[in-house]
């Protein structure tokens, strides 16, 4: 059975992993393991030991602590915030659509001042809608 720590440390891994651009191969290259395996850290199938954690944070360039933040909210809460945020039919797993993650990666990809521009023009034609 799946522990909600391994499923939760998977999906940040996969998490980063998608924000840097970074494919299941690469990752595993980097930490001299299979793709295969990455696969299923990231769906908390296995556990990461410690070392490997290591080597997988060093590889996103991250520390170890992050693939923890988040945690102390029960699970149960935090769906029910992504719940309430996302309008219904597109609810789940909000950060596990790449189309999403994509968008996220753009959008800090503009500069600062434009970003800011874009945010508040966001949030006004949100709340319009």
């Amino acid at each position: 059975m799946k522990h909600p720590v391994d499923i939760h440390v998977g999906k940040r891994v996969r998490h980063r992993r998608w924000m840097l651009g970074v494919t299941q191969q690469q990752l595993g290259n980097k930490v001299g393991i299979k793709f295969q395996q990455i696969q299923k850290y990231e769906t908390g199938m296995n556990r990461i030991s410690a070392s490997r954690l290591w080597d997988i944070a060093e590889a996103l360039d991250v520390p170890v602590s992050f693939f923890f933040e988040g945690f102390d909210k029960s699970e149960g809460e935090i769906e029910a915030q992504i719940e309430s945020a996302v309008p219904k039919g597109q609810q789940g797993d909000l950060l596990s659509d790449k189309e999403a993650l994509d968008l996220v990666r753009s959008y800090y990809a503009i500069p600062e001042n434009q970003r800011r521009k874009l945010f508040d023009l966001a949030r006004v034609l949100s709340a319009s809608a």
